[in-house]
């Protein structure tokens, strides 16, 4: 497990010795960078570095462990992967950063009425008869 999470061999910096099989029996166990893996599988794998071995996962127990952590992340991966579908869709043309916009207000005035749906108030009283 260790070799899959940091792609190092356990204790490469010293002998595989008597000296070496001594500290793994007094607790000692290879470093671990938090970086390397995913939490959950550096926990699994603490678990089986326990030094009593009635509380070490069997295989069957490290297999459905990580069975299970897969399932979770493929299930995160499709939330995600829905969640950037369903994302709405820009019109080609809309900026969302700052421009200078005095070629477009220059042209403003022209269209000041284009959506007007006002109807003009005429006053009949004061209409001169023709």
């Amino acid at each position: 497990m260790y070799f899959i999470a940091t792609r190092r061999q356990p204790f490469a910096n010293c002998a595989h010795d008597n000296i070496l099989a001594l500290k793994i029996c007094n607790g000692i166990r290879p470093e671990i960078n938090e970086h390397e893996a995913p939490q959950c599988y550096i926990e699994l794998m603490k678990k089986c570095w326990d030094t009593n071995p009635n509380n070490r996962p069997n295989a069957t127990e490290i297999k459905e462990e990580i069975n299970k952590q897969i399932e979770e992340a493929q299930n995160k991966k499709l939330r995600f992967s829905c969640i950037r579908s369903n994302q709405l869709t820009t019109h080609p043309k809309a900026c969302y950063t700052s421009r200078l916009l005095n070629p477009f207000t220059k042209d403003l005035p022209k269209y000041d009425n284009i959506n007007n749906n006002s109807v003009e108030v005429i006053d009949f009283t004061k209409l001169s008869s023709e």
